[in-house]
């Protein structure tokens, strides 16, 4: 078995105060999971949500399980009832949507909008005037079963360090912005969710406050 407790205490030692871990365990089996678990690791991300369905049915019920996939509207309905965060948001039918579910599960369901900011075509999300529109329409507003809590992106995979920082760090100040300027009063809309097992110390200098790590941690995934 990959040596998942010794990778774990060594990326959490090296997280500063105020960034969190999302251990990415999609595609890896529950004994690595119940291995973080037992080391005090509680918030876990996945992408699919079969595969989330069932480990949610097996796993502990204290687990906080973050969404971080692309997530179609027609799949919120299943992770509705227990899911803790739904972290990539990328457009208003998916929000009214995730809405409406949590409604009928009698819940509120902690969200972040997913900003487009790679060059990469393949990746989704918002691009920065698609936010500030959502934003501006205020339709959200009236969704009483979502609460917007941040901002998340996947930087560009590139091995050049300088465009990952600038991508970052082009978040970090949109955040700022949006923050300013609607959730001003609101504490928890707090989350800046970038950085990956590649990226995740320049994600640290770029105010991060949750890196999403997976393959640092259980090694490569099982398919």
């Amino acid at each position: 078995m990959y040596d998942v407790k010794h990778n774990l205490h060594q990326i959490l030692d090296t997280l500063p105060q105020g960034t969190r871990l999302v251990a990415i365990s999609k595609y890896h089996p529950n004994e690595y999971i119940m291995a973080a678990y037992e080391e005090g690791q509680r918030v876990f991300g996945e992408s699919h949500e079969q595969e989330l369905r069932l480990k949610h049915e097996q796993l502990p019920k204290d687990i906080e399980w973050h969404f971080i996939g692309h997530l179609q509207t027609n799949k919120v309905k299943y992770i509705a009832p227990y899911v803790s965060m739904i972290e990539a948001v990328d457009s208003l039918k998916l929000l009214k949507e995730i809405n409406k579910q949590a409604e009928k599960c009698g819940r509120v369901i902690k969200v972040l909008l997913e900003l487009h900011i790679a060059e990469e075509s393949t990746k989704y999300g918002l691009t920065l005037d698609a936010c500030r529109q959502l934003l501006a329409d205020g339709e959200w507003r009236s969704l009483q079963h979502v609460h917007i809590c941040g901002l998340m992106m996947m930087a560009s995979f590139t091995s050049d360090h300088d465009q990952v920082r600038r991508e970052m760090q082009t978040a970090a100040d949109f955040f700022d912005e949006v923050k300013a300027k609607y959730f001003n009063d609101d504490e928890a809309f707090c989350e800046r969710s970038w950085g990956m097992s590649d990226d995740y110390l320049v994600a640290i200098q770029t105010r991060s406050t949750m890196v999403r790590i997976g393959t640092t941690i259980f090694g490569p995934r099982v398919y």
